[in-house]
């Protein structure tokens, strides 16, 4: 079976810049729902997922379910969705929420499939959606800063300043989003312990993770969010203290439409088959309990939430971007792809350098130092310009890009040839997607390298068909970010 992943239509979003600012959670604290939220707008079941091809999920930009990490995408959700689309032998297209209050609603309006975050199972949820299977089992823990001096204090004095009962928050504020199912959750201890617990409520679209970082500053006292979440965040800010529980252990699952009952019944069955793998608590460990790879990602330059870096040549790569006229991610994502960004990089086949320029290349192109950065990319953005002047006929500006790359990989030759098959057999010869790509594959079989309008012979059409695809699958994982 052929792994199908993500594919997005590439639109100037900015790759890295601006993510944070869209990202409106941590794993759960998902508000209680809109008003205004109504459950079956759309019908469409697995059936007429599996006709469309595309599997739609809708998740939360953030540290643990999605984001992007020297330029790749990571997370819990991201992982765990790209193996159920291989399942379900569906291309995986991901839809990042604009604010947490519309997952529901993006929901029922036909906007995604499925909601691929780390929801509580709650009474009032089950209304308006399907849970699957919970994926893990988690609390909620009052988040609070240690005394000053903590360090060299005892435990019991430490214990004092500390609430560690849930009666103690009586008269002592918790700060949360309001309508989230933290504050759901003090509401209903209010209740349980007859006593007022004064809620605070942070406006605007602000994430667990920084309201933590809230409390690590010293700017609110408390605030409540999901143990594991909040483990992870202790990992960096030894100041937190996270042992006092205010809720018993709830199951965390991802949900689908309740009309959509078979899309539930397969994902149920995938679920439960994964769990019986190691991989699956693998993937748990790695965001939710290697402590010393969180650090290391939540302190690096290239996380996405932490700037807008992919490697250290980002500004070399910038500047010969901008002489093809391409966004500069393209070219970035090449590099990546071809090197991995390692500029003593060397093939099997004596290509070399960041770009992994052949030396005859090289020397066409002028670079006398293949192994140093700046002339290996100078000179690669040269034989790109070279191989695009072959397309003058392609107008759509994406689709030139993607016969320039395939030609950078296996040469224009090879490129005319397929474009050539695909217009004698009635294909568009100016689009790559699925119209000469398919053609490029059919160029290792002998019925098509021998064919009349071949000039160039065989070539193993999987390398370039693989090289576009994967660097386009690369540079435009970018979270689809619904706009009004």
């Amino acid at each position: 079976m052929n792994i199908k992943r993500s594919v997005f239509s590439f639109i100037v979003l900015v790759f890295l810049s601006g993510c944070s600012q869209v990202a409106k959670d941590a794993n759960d604290g998902l508000s209680a729902l809109k008003p205004d939220t109504t459950p079956y707008k759309v019908s469409k079941d697995l059936k007429a997922i599996k006709e469309d091809g595309v599997l739609h999920a809708i998740t939360i930009y953030n540290s643990t379910s999605y984001f992007l990490y020297k330029g790749m995408p990571m997370g819990f959700e991201y992982e765990l969705l790209s193996r159920l689309a291989e399942n379900l032998d569906l291309e995986l297209k991901i839809t990042v929420a604009e604010d947490i209050d519309d997952l529901f609603d993006m929901l029922n309006n036909g906007e995604g499939d499925l909601i691929a975050y780390g929801l509580t199972i709650t009474e009032p949820r089950k209304n308006l959606v399907s849970f699957t299977e919970n994926h893990y089992v988690t609390h909620q823990a009052l988040v609070q800063r240690m005394p000053d001096n903590w360090r060299s204090m005892p435990g019991y004095k430490i214990d004092k300043q500390l609430i560690s009962n849930t009666l103690e928050l009586i008269d002592n504020p918790v700060w949360v989003r309001e309508n989230s199912s933290y504050t759901e959750r003090l509401q209903n201890l209010q209740n349980e312990i007859g006593g007022d617990i004064p809620i605070e409520y942070i406006e605007g679209n602000i994430t667990t993770d920084e309201i933590i970082k809230m409390v690590v500053d010293g700017e609110i006292d408390r605030t409540v969010a999901d143990y594991n979440i909040a483990s992870i965040n202790k990992t960096y800010y030894p100041v937190l203290n996270i042992k006092t529980r205010v809720s018993f252990s709830q199951r965390i699952a991802w949900a689908v439409r309740q009309n959509s009952p078979n899309l539930l019944k397969a994902i149920n069955t995938w679920i439960n088959k994964e769990k019986k793998l190691d991989d699956y608590y693998v993937i748990y460990n790695k965001y939710f309990k290697n402590t010393r790879s969180n650090r290391t990602r939540i302190k690096s330059d290239f996380y996405s939430k932490n700037g807008n870096k992919i490697s250290k040549y980002d500004a070399i790569i910038k500047e010969n971007a901008a002489r093809l006229g391409w966004d500069w991610r393209f070219l970035s994502s090449q590099v990546y792809q071809e090197s991995r960004f390692n500029p003593k990089a060397k093939s099997w086949a004596g290509a070399t350098g960041l770009i992994q320029l052949m030396p005859a290349t090289a020397k066409e192109v002028g670079v006398s130092n293949n192994y140093n950065p700046e002339q290996n990319i100078k000179g690669g953005v040269k034989y790109l310009e070279r191989m695009r002047g072959n397309f003058e006929s392609v107008e759509d500006s994406i689709q030139k890009i993607k016969f320039t790359l395939a030609a950078f990989n296996c040469g224009a030759g090879h490129v005319f040839d397929a474009m050539r098959l695909a217009e004698k057999n009635g294909k568009n010869p100016n689009i790559w997607d699925k119209n000469v790509e398919e053609y490029i594959l059919k160029l290792k079989d002998k019925k098509y390298y021998q064919d009349e309008v071949v000039r160039h012979g065989f070539v193993r059409g999987t390398e370039p068909y693989n090289y576009v695809k994967d660097i386009f699958l690369r540079c435009c994982k970018l979270p689809l970010i619904r706009t009004a």
